[in-house]
């Protein structure tokens, strides 16, 4: 163009009049709007810069989305097929398990008022093995940065609990949770959100905390709990019309095979770390995101320049 860029305010634009509605700027002023935009090689420097956050990002998510997969494998290897206990059967040794864990399953199963499990286990719910802590808080009691969940926070069918604000504007009574304790969302459960906390904080009361009795049943409450059998349960046993909800009645009244506590402990030593690789990936993402929103107006803006430009 023969003339030099101007860069308008969106202020002086909606001031010019065209509409009484606030912070609109109409379609055709949006057309001759004008800006100032860095030298292409700058351009392809900040691109470069901000993809790699970028990349970083989705690298997390995928790794965390394989980390999620390899525990419902494992959990449904363990707890649902009963795989180790087959291999027994057949004489085959168990795959995927060292010798100390192999050595905690069965070679037999028995009846029980739930079908066939491994012989040593127990018919039970999830009432033996977990619980609510029920810590209601309110508004006054909360820090104004305390970190807070909502439903809308949780993904569905993710355990990892990306999302998460600042509870400043906290109206109402909420639950306290801590980080590592599982999440479930109780308003519409066929909407299948159930997390791990990712932080110490405060969430809704339309979501459920729930904690395991000792740490050893802390990967089979989680597997149970974000389980499409444990979810369409509470589903079918909500109550409400518009917004049916489940409880924790519901839940503890899951019936379960229960192992021995060793083999639940020796699962949960198997995902734990995986779960706090989630969480340490979920912080780093988020982390990165702010990074790459405070970087990008300075990057353009000019207050902060680029040293080297790659030809």
């Amino acid at each position: 163009m023969a003339s030099e860029p101007h860069q308008f305010r969106i202020e002086d634009l909606i001031h010019a009049g065209q509409t009484d509605m606030a912070e609109y700027v109409s379609l055709r002023d949006q057309r001759v709007m004008r800006m100032t935009l860095p030298p292409l090689p700058v351009q392809k420097a900040i691109a470069q810069i901000l993809g790699t956050l970028d990349d970083k990002i989705e690298l997390n998510r995928r790794m965390n989305a394989t980390l999620e997969a390899t525990a419902r494998a494992l959990f449904q290897s363990w707890f649902v097929d009963f795989d180790s206990v087959r291999a027994k059967l057949d004489g085959r040794k168990p795959t995927g398990l060292d010798e100390a864990a192999a050595v905690l399953f069965p070679a037999h199963f028995e009846d029980s008022p739930l079908g066939p499990i491994p012989q040593g286990w127990t018919s039970g719910t999830i009432d033996g093995i977990g619980t609510n802590p029920r810590r209601g808080v309110q508004p006054k009691d909360i820090g104004p940065n305390t970190p807070y969940v909502a439903l809308e926070h949780m993904p569905r069918r993710s355990i990892g609990t990306r999302d998460w604000d600042e509870s400043a504007d906290v109206a109402s009574g909420k639950s306290v949770f801590r980080k590592g304790e599982i999440l479930f969302g109780k308003l519409r459960p066929y909407f299948h959100k159930v997390g791990v906390g990712p932080v110490d904080g405060v969430c809704s009361t339309d979501i459920l905390v729930l904690t395991p009795k000792s740490q050893e049943w802390f990967g089979f409450l989680l597997g149970r709990a974000s389980s499409d059998e444990l979810i369409q349960f509470t589903d079918l046993a909500s109550t409400g019309t518009k917004m049916p909800r489940t409880n924790c009645s519901d839940i503890r009244s899951f019936k379960v095979a229960l192992p021995p506590k060793a083999i639940a402990g020796a699962f949960s030593l198997m995902i734990e770390p995986m779960i706090e690789r989630i969480i340490a990936n979920i912080h780093e993402s988020r982390t990165l995101a702010s990074l790459h929103d405070a970087l990008l107006p300075m990057l353009l803006n000019g207050e902060l320049r680029l040293e080297t430009i790659p030809t």
